[in-house]
């Protein structure tokens, strides 16, 4: 087995512990990747706290990243060490289910495998994720980072890009289309990017006016406030897609109101259970749906996209011993947008 360090959670606890991680010998298909930035997503709080299905105990969360490859396994073809990569949310699939054989491993149909709290395919071990210095993946599931982004600031394309651009691909957004951000977080900010450099018309919908001047600098052109009634009635059936990343339970009806004809809501901040009434999709034919993340394909695609319009994430970089301030202040709402941790210090001497 390999050795490595990284900041494990005990008993739903954010306060992590430094604790050494072992990692599997490279198999043939194997990278092994020194990772360098980490991004803090808010679904690392939800598995910590209980709320994803994932084992809490010995839980090492993180599943955007990039680093750079320091070994390879016999069969790689595509990567050498030196490369940089980019790792996201799912390590492994089955490769053959329908799902696998168009590029959405992240719906596989024997279940994919996730960068951590996920069971191994070959030896069943949990596996850990990316606040470590190493982790080990199959070529696969990596991708290279394109030249011109910033390593730090591209990992959370790794997760929180990939979720707002699928959906969107999905809904055929281009120039002429109308889309709504709900929530200007660490998706919503990236989804308002991505969004606008694909021709859509953008407005961020907000509980108060406080993020307006934010919404124009990310490119959105304004801010609809969803607690005004008056803003409300005018945004009626205005929207092609409602992007909805608000991490937390909440109404949808309002939300669904300011759908066009055939409009779409995707609720992916917080796809658990809701109570809605069919009749909130009958009039005007909504479409009210979810997404995971990404596959393959969109993900090789999102990154080439965001290589070609210089997107990445608006961070805020600590390093990785900083890890239980960045969850704190993350459930309290306190960063624009994105935490991101740098593991370099993992190569210190614990304090």
């Amino acid at each position: 087995m390999r050795t490595t360090t990284g900041w494990q959670s005990t008993s739903t606890s954010i306060a992590l512990e430094r604790v050494p991680i072992e990692r599997r010998e490279l198999r043939e298909d194997d990278l092994a990747v020194r990772v360098d930035f980490c991004g803090v997503c808010h679904s690392d709080l939800h598995a910590i706290h209980g709320l994803l299905g994932k084992p809490t105990d010995g839980l090492v969360p993180g599943h955007e990243f990039t680093g750079t490859v320091t070994a390879v396994g016999a069969a790689v073809t595509s990567f050498a060490v030196g490369d940089a990569v980019a790792v996201g949310t799912v390590v492994d699939s089955c490769g053959v289910c329908a799902m696998c054989r168009v590029g959405q491993e992240n719906f596989c149909l024997e279940g994919p495998i996730t960068t951590y709290g996920g069971t191994d395919r070959v030896d069943g071990t949990v596996t850990k994720g990316g606040y470590s210095r190493e982790y080990v993946v199959r070529e696969r599931f990596a991708y290279h980072l394109p030249d011109g982004l910033d390593p730090a600031a591209a990992a959370p394309l790794m997760c929180a890009g990939i979720t707002m651009w699928e959906p969107m691909r999905a809904a055929g957004i281009g120039p002429g289309s109308k889309v709504a951000v709900a929530g200007l977080g660490g998706l919503g900010h990236l989804g308002v990017k991505l969004a606008v450099a694909l021709g859509a018309e953008v407005t961020v919908l907000s509980r108060t006016p406080d993020k307006a001047d934010d919404a124009r600098a990310l490119g959105a052109a304004g801010l609809l406030v969803t607690t005004d009634e008056a803003q409300l009635a005018q945004g009626r059936g205005r929207f092609d897609l409602i992007l909805d990343t608000i991490p937390g339970p909440h109404e949808l009806p309002p939300l669904l109101s300011l759908l066009a004809l055939d409009g779409t809501l995707s609720v992916v901040g917080f796809p658990r259970e809701v109570t809605l009434q069919l009749m909130n999709l009958t009039a005007g034919r909504k479409k009210l749906t979810s997404s995971g993340t990404g596959g393959t394909r969109g993900t090789a695609e999102m990154l080439a996209f965001a290589a070609e319009h210089g997107i990445v994430a608006d961070i805020e970089l600590l390093p990785s011993a900083r890890v239980e301030e960045a969850l704190t202040r993350l459930g309290e709402g306190d960063v624009r947008y994105r935490f991101v941790l740098d593991l370099a210090d993992l190569d210190q001497p614990a304090a």
